[in-house]
């Protein structure tokens, strides 16, 4: 696995490093050892999967509020992603400075995303599946949303129109900067 540090502070593109003969190739996906190494979160509780029929699909931008902030490692199984991060941690040299990436079925590519980050992604083909793994429950009571398209953040998403949200996705309020 090849870890690339991002922008933000603690968060990571990670890549494969496949081993290819004649039946395709071998790559590890996860490893526990390479995370702790790195001092980066290495226990995930849950697993998640969306898939998302239409291209143009936007999901989030959200986050858990403490104590139940979600550490994450996403990657796209089919199709391609836009996939964004923004940083809220208070006491971090990035807080509110956001990163965007390209996951895709094809680079094989994962975003490792530390606590205290909202994230989102915008489906970029039709059919598009997303995998996930967290390192903290789903506690409902701590989820928060940003909107898409929140002034504060002046996030580029690729698609603008037609777009698709869901209802809670829709009723989303700008982020409140409190500092």
């Amino acid at each position: 696995m090849i870890f690339k540090e991002t922008k933000l502070k603690g968060a990571f593109i990670i890549e494969l490093e496949p081993i290819k003969d004649n039946r395709g190739f071998f790559a590890r996906g996860w490893c526990q050892k390479e995370l702790e190494a790195r001092g980066l979160v290495p226990n995930f509780v849950q697993a998640n999967i969306t898939f998302s029929p239409k291209k143009g699909t936007l999901r989030g931008l959200h986050y858990q509020m403490a104590p139940h902030e979600e550490v994450k490692l996403v990657r796209c199984t089919r199709g391609a992603i836009h996939d964004v991060i923004i940083d809220l941690r208070p006491d971090s040299p990035t807080c509110h400075q956001w990163l965007a990436t390209e996951l895709t079925a094809d680079n094989h590519k994962m975003i490792y995303i530390p606590g205290g980050f909202a994230h989102g992604y915008q489906t970029q083909v039709d059919g598009t599946e997303v995998f996930y793994q967290v390192a903290q429950f789903y506690a409902p009571n701590y989820e928060r949303g940003i909107r898409w398209d929140d002034p504060a953040f002046k996030i580029h998403w690729p698609i603008t129109s037609p777009l698709i949200l869901s209802e809670k996705d829709k009723r989303c309020s700008d982020y409140v900067r409190s500092k």
